[in-house]
């Protein structure tokens, strides 16, 4: 016998994209959180400051996220078999330009050597 696969509620689909990109945001972003927290003498300042960091960074990334997706949720919602050959070209590129970046700073610029080497620019 087989079970019937309920789709799941329009809530938990759209927030998962959402909560997955402000869990990345965060994390890009604190290493320059960071650098400049011990600096503030005042943890009333300090806090003040990574809240409003968080804020910004979470409100930067919603923007950055929809400027991107927007288009290809018009195209797909246009032509619906255009939608898997977005996903994966957009896949591949990600992809693409990942190992590229890897090789780059790992073994072009020397961070992945015996001697270690690379410098940010």
């Amino acid at each position: 016998m087989r079970e019937s696969v309920r789709p799941k509620p329009a809530a938990a689909t759209s927030a998962r994209p959402f909560l997955v990109g402000v869990v990345h945001g965060l994390a890009g972003s604190a290493a320059a959180a960071l650098l400049i927290v011990p600096l503030m003498d005042d943890p009333r300042w300090a806090a003040l400051y990574l809240l409003t960091f968080g804020l910004g960074t979470i409100v930067g990334m919603s923007i950055v996220t929809v400027s991107i997706a927007a288009p290809s949720l018009l195209a797909a919602a246009h032509m619906p078999s255009l939608q898997r050959s977005l996903r994966v070209a957009s896949g591949t590129v990600s992809l693409v330009f990942g190992l590229y970046l890897a090789h780059r700073v790992g073994f072009a610029d020397g961070l992945f050597t015996p001697d270690p080497t690379w410098t940010p620019r």
